[in-house]
């Protein structure tokens, strides 16, 4: 009896391993082959620095989030931007197509849009509401482009941006992927830049010349050349390493991807720096979240911290649309 059970377990679990091989081996041979790094020149002229607040919006997924276009917002504003104002449409993991397809789901869309920010992406770049847009793919990056089509929908995106307001400003923020390997995780951020979001995603963007400039809000950069200073000064108070810049899960244990107030604010400081051309030094560090509530805020050490790192790389990059002599 003992041995017939055993048997037949033991044929059920090989039954198993056969179909899931077969549905690797199928997905292996039907995934698109990932196109080859386009040697494109970027399309991303210097643009003049805005002389007055901005009308921003943000097509995206939680790693834009309600949070981080408020606390934009209000470094902004604290800069002597009043007008800055924001709308936006999320959802959980979105990718660029699923925001454009009406005939496609977005997870988490009533819950991420219940908010007065929310304002229909189609309606609101029709109508060329906006100053500037800025546009986030989904990640992990390779899925959006071998599974979702990514450049092609970034290209749509950003025509129908133009369709509506041929001078908008147009960016992509490039975010970052799961941080399991600390050593692989910055690689990758070193390495992805050129490798997925330019030479992979942008680049047929920029190679036609009728979609117009689109620039790069480096957030990823950022995260890691932070994360490297962060280890030079051997940490600062309230913030021993990265870690600290991303959320706990439920169980207390780092979530890999999503960040909390302190990364949120390093986001938001990278975001004005690069659309408004301005050094984010000496801006506040004492916010509060999307609702009202304060944030966490960083130490005034580490909040220094995070300002000057994210000027020298902002500065550094043409692809952001500064002049290089911005540089310090």
């Amino acid at each position: 009896m003992g041995k017939s059970i055993a048997l037949g377990a033991m044929a059920v679990a090989l039954v198993l391993a056969l179909v899931l091989g077969g549905l690797a081996a199928w997905r292996f041979l039907r995934a698109p082959a990932m196109p080859p790094v386009a040697d494109v020149t970027p399309r991303t002229p210097v643009l003049p620095a805005p002389q007055g607040g901005l009308s921003v919006y943000h097509l995206g997924h939680s790693l834009v989030g309600r949070d981080m276009p408020a606390m934009l917002e209000q470094l902004a504003r604290a800069a002597g931007y009043q007008a800055h104002d924001h709308a936006l449409q999320l959802g959980w993991g979105a990718s660029l197509r699923a925001h454009y397809r009406p005939d496609v789901a977005v997870p988490g869309f009533e819950a991420e849009n219940a908010t007065p920010r929310f304002r229909p992406a189609r309606e609101a770049l029709a109508e060329g509401a906006h100053d500037a847009v800025i546009l986030t793919e989904m990640v992990e990056l390779r899925d959006a482009i071998l599974w979702h089509d990514g450049p092609a929908y970034l290209h749509r995106w950003v025509q129908a941006v133009r369709d509506g307001r041929p001078d908008a400003r147009v960016y992509l923020y490039e975010t970052w992927h799961e941080r399991t390997d600390r050593e692989s995780w910055l690689a990758r951020l070193d390495d992805d830049p050129q490798a997925l979001w330019q030479g992979r995603l942008l680049a047929p963007v920029w190679a036609d010349a009728q979609a117009g400039p689109v620039h790069v809000i480096p957030a990823g950069r950022v995260l890691a050349a932070f994360t490297r200073a962060l280890d030079q000064a051997r940490g600062l108070p309230g913030m021993a390493d990265e870690t600290a810049l991303f959320a706990r899960q439920d169980d207390g244990s780092l979530d890999p991807i999503h960040l909390n107030d302190l990364g949120h604010y390093l986001v938001a400081l990278t975001h004005f720096a690069v659309l408004y051309h301005r050094a984010p030094d000496g801006l506040p560090h004492e916010l509060t979240r999307a609702d009202g509530s304060p944030a966490d805020a960083p130490s005034p050490e580490a909040a220094a911290l995070m300002q000057r790192v994210v000027w020298q790389v902002v500065s550094a990059l043409p692809v952001t649309g500064l002049p290089q002599e911005a540089a310090p």
